[in-house]
């Protein structure tokens, strides 16, 4: 019995070590803060490159990844008047990825940090992001 205890014990840390050594999201969303651009890929297949518009002068989009942490799907900012955030995905903080109804605005800084795409396209994401959950949803930003 000591035997098997120590088989499973191994086992259950091996494949512990696998699963946060070798993860791998099933969706990530690739902002790039220089091209203004986000890059989705779903299952190792990219799904969509789309404009987006990160933080304006004097505001940051911080730089890193992150695993999402909760979803919002008619969100509304406590911090900007009210302002409409429709399909969020929060990721860092009061940090999220989100539609804008500016969208003359996509593809040039524009916001006060969070990620905003078309109301279509945060959809999509968002729904994604539903269907494989926060835990394989991953974004990060780059310079």
């Amino acid at each position: 019995m000591k035997k098997l205890s120590l088989i499973l014990a191994m086992f259950a840390g091996l494949t512990l070590g696998q699963a946060s050594e070798g993860f791998a999201a099933t969706l990530t969303a690739n902002v790039s803060l220089s091209s203004q651009t986000m890059t989705v890929m779903h299952r190792g297949k990219v799904i969509g490159r789309w404009p987006v518009s990160t933080a304006r002068r004097g505001k940051v989009t911080p730089t890193g990844s992150w695993s999402a942490k909760w979803l919002s799907r008619n969100h509304r900012s406590s911090r900007y008047n009210n302002a409409p955030m429709p399909y969020s995905i929060f990721y860092n903080g009061n940090y999220a990825v989100h539609g804008t109804y500016q969208t003359n605005k996509l593809g040039r800084p524009a916001s006060a940090g969070c990620v905003r795409l078309s109301p279509q396209h945060a959809a999509k994401l968002f729904s994604l992001a539903k269907a494989e959950g926060l835990s394989n949803t991953r974004i990060i930003v780059r310079h």
